[in-house]
């Protein structure tokens, strides 16, 4: 991967990602390698072992931590229980590596969600009350598994619990997911929307409200300034 890197693109990336002190992706670092490279690697190495795996989950380089997981996200969806249980136990494990919106949602919904989708839940509200950015955005990323299947219960539970979060990579999350609800069921983000919209930042609202006709958004806007 460091033959690869590209300098230039990767100070571009960096600053793309927020790397400068005091921002959310402060102190990480870019070899300036595309993502189409990264996940053609990904199918060439996807058998590596989950100890070399968890190694270069703790690597300095971002691009080495999204290779991590896109391979894990390729194994989980071909193994068996048991290897699915040990995948599921790594990332949950290192998510203080999982450190930056597109390492999460690159891998929450396949890793997490669907480990979850057929037991207890319990373990995204823990996610969800996090102090860690990363774990909150995780915890409804992970949502977007069910949403594909019609099952919206947990993305409600969690826009409830992360409505007034102060970090606007949640608001842009939960306003994502919240849209995809919507373009499944527009009637139930719609319910959400009228007990939630006047207080939800205003960024979580827009994110919701984008696919809405005009004359929607602006009643929409206009009620969460009132």
């Amino acid at each position: 991967m460091k033959g690869l890197g590209n300098p230039s693109r990767a100070a571009a990336v960096g600053r793309f990602f927020k790397t400068a002190p005091g921002q959310y992706g402060a102190g990480d670092r870019f070899l300036g390698i595309s993502v189409p490279v990264v996940r053609k690697l990904s199918a060439s190495y996807q058998d590596l072992s989950l100890r070399e795996l968890a190694a270069l989950l703790k690597s300095p380089w971002h691009e080495e931590r999204l290779l991590a997981l896109l391979i894990l996200v390729r194994q989980y969806a071909r193994a068996e229980p048991g290897r699915r249980e040990q995948i599921y136990h790594l990332y949950v494990s290192r998510t203080r590596y999982i450190n930056n919106w597109d390492l999460v949602d690159c891998s929450a919904e396949h890793i997490v969600g669907a480990h979850l989708r057929s037991g207890p839940r319990r373990p995204l509200l823990r996610l969800a009350r996090s102090r860690v950015l990363w774990e909150r955005r995780i915890a409804i990323i992970a949502t977007f598994h069910y949403i594909k299947r019609g099952d919206f219960t947990d993305t409600l539970r969690i826009a409830r619990l992360l409505r007034d979060d102060p970090h606007d990579l949640i608001h842009k999350a939960v306003g994502w997911m919240l849209r995809e609800v919507g373009k499944r069921d527009r009637a139930v983000e719609e319910q959400f929307l009228q007990l939630h919209g006047k207080r939800m930042p205003r960024t979580m609202l827009r994110y919701a409200i984008e696919r809405f006709p005009p004359s929607i958004r602006r009643q929409y806007l206009t009620a969460r300034r009132l």
